[in-house]
C-alpha cells in the first residue's frame, strides 16, 4: 500500500510498456524517456500493451517500491487522450481512482 501526500508528483507514462520490466528497466524509462529522476520521490505509473496490467514505481526514501496490479475483468482506461505526449501528470487522488 502506498501512502502518498499531495506534495508528491505522479506521472503516467503514455506509451505501452513491457510488463516484464522490473525496477531497473522502468527506472531506465523514467530517466531516458521522461528525463526525470526517480530518487526525487515522484511516482510513475506504467500500463501494459493489453491494458490489463499496471505498475507503479516509487522511491519512498529508503528504497524502491514496485506495485503491480492485474485486472481479471475489463481493462485500465487510458487517462490521456493526446498521442504526442510522453507522460501525463496526475494527482494522487487520480492515481488512487485509477488503481
Amino acid at each position: 500500500m502506498l501512502t502518498l501526500t499531495r506534495a508528491v508528483r505522479v506521472f503516467a507514462y503514455a506509451a505501452p510498456v513491457d510488463m516484464r520490466r522490473g525496477f531497473d528497466g522502468l527506472n531506465a524509462l523514467v530517466e531516458q524517456q521522461l528525463g526525470q529522476q526517480l530518487l526525487k520521490g515522484d511516482v510513475f505509473l506504467f500500463i501494459g500493451r493489453c491494458r490489463r496490467r499496471a505498475k507503479v514505481l516509487h522511491f519512498d526514501g529508503t528504497g524502491l517500491v514496485l506495485l503491480t496490479k492485474r485486472l481479471f475483468r475489463g481493462r485500465f482506461a487510458m487517462p490521456w487522450s493526446e498521442e504526442d505526449v510522453q507522460a501525463v501528470e496526475l494527482t494522487v487522488s487520480e492515481l488512487a481512482l485509477f488503481l
